[in-house]
């Protein structure tokens, strides 16, 4: 096991701002086209992180248009240009699946102050 640890030790980013459940963030994703390299915002919040090391995952949720997404983005992916916390979130949860049932208004985090 430490094996691993040792080898996928210089692949961890040390970039990344702390990221907690609950919070606001942009996530500016590289997506290539073609030939062509672009920079793609995903604004939401984080109702999930799982995993630990490289294989570190959170998801990040949005309405878009009336109907919900969520990505699913690994912490250490060089696809991942930067991240900015927009907001911080004041939770209880570990996991924010609930809000996959709520609308409007009923589906806001508290913010932290």
């Amino acid at each position: 096991m430490d094996h691993i640890k040792n080898l996928t030790a210089g692949q961890l980013r040390t970039d990344m701002p702390p990221l907690n459940i609950g919070d606001t963030v942009r996530v500016y994703v590289r997506v290539k086209e073609g030939t062509r390299v672009r920079t793609q915002m995903f604004e939401g919040t984080i109702i999930a992180k799982k995993g630990g090391g490289i294989s570190e995952t959170f998801t990040v949720r949005r309405i878009s248009y009336g109907v919900g997404v969520e990505r699913v983005f690994p912490v250490h992916s060089p696809n991942i240009d930067r991240v900015e916390v927009v907001r911080r979130g004041k939770v209880r949860r570990a996991k924010l699946y609930y809000l996959r049932h709520r609308v409007g208004k009923r589906a806001r985090v508290k913010e932290k102050i």
